[in-house]
């Protein structure tokens, strides 16, 4: 069941609903949708509830003009807990959404968290003043800040098209179906340039790495052998978490940054069994 809602700074958001019983959210990466999650509403929903919010501007929630940060996502986040009453729930987050996952955890805590999925996110897209190079493998770092302002620049710019185009083509494995490779491109371009560019720069200057050592509840860590985020910067985040688990896809598993679209079943299998436990 799709659904609206209406966050607390006016902002008109859109999710999807399905099943009943222990709830599953799932949050969306940088400029994709709630369709990317379209194998595991349909999975799960058969033995439990399914939640996957369009962050503000994103699939088919309308262009916000306004909260384009990951906080601002996390607290809508949060308003749909409350709209939904849910007390409790798993929480996926999927490149950008771990880190709107993370973000709600440091502003609520865990206390409405039972267990934690963490798909493919570095802990600090940007390299970070004063890193040294060991730090900037444990972190993930992808570029310099440098970088990163080039790179929203073309977001921006007259090759805004082709520069998205490119990233998503670092994202995939070399064999991703190409009708699958263009939905992805076609999401992605639906949401606005200049949001779109202004939450890639907030997403990448964050650096999450002291959070880890405060998260409580069992945490799935993903990462895929052949993804941008390097596999290293994900076992280094299970390193800081006692309570974790660490999966790495292999490039055959989908094992890029989309596995829950390249290789759904294997995925699936692998997130089936870590929510049951």
């Amino acid at each position: 069941m799709n659904k609206t809602f209406k966050t607390t700074d006016g902002t008109t958001l859109s999710y999807t609903d399905e099943g009943s019983g222990n709830v599953l959210i799932l949050l969306h990466g940088w400029s994709q949708s709630a369709a990317m999650f379209r194998h595991q509403i349909e999975h799960f929903s058969k033995n439990r509830r399914v939640i996957a919010m369009d962050f503000r501007g994103h699939g088919a929630s309308p262009d916000a003009g306004q909260g384009y940060r990951i906080y601002r996502l996390a607290a809508d986040v949060a308003e749909l807990m409350d709209r939904e009453n849910i007390k409790r729930a798993d929480m996926l987050g999927w490149s950008m959404g771990t880190s709107v996952l993370w973000a709600y955890i440091d502003l609520f805590g865990t206390g409405r968290l039972n267990r934690l999925i963490f798909v493919d996110e570095p802990a600090s897209v940007m390299r970070q003043p004063g890193m040294s190079d060991q730090e900037v493998i444990n972190a993930g770092a992808l570029f310099d800040g440098a970088t990163m302002l080039s790179i929203a620049a073309e977001i921006i710019g007259s090759n805004g098209h082709a520069a998205r185009g490119a990233f998503l083509d670092s994202m995939v494995t070399k064999n991703i179906p190409q009708d699958l490779k263009a939905w992805l491109l076609a999401e992605n371009l639906r949401v606005a340039p200049k949001d779109v560019a202004a939450l890639f720069v907030n997403h990448c200057t964050i650096d999450w790495s002291e959070i880890f050592a405060r998260i409580d509840q069992p945490t799935l860590i993903i990462g895929g052998r052949v993804s941008h985020v390097d596999p290293r910067s994900q076992e280094w985040i299970h390193a800081q978490m006692k309570n974790s688990e660490l999966v790495i896809f292999e490039e055959h598993e989908g094992g890029a940054h989309f596995p829950f679209l390249e290789a759904p079943d294997t995925f699936n299998k692998v997130l089936e069994r870590f929510i049951q436990a």
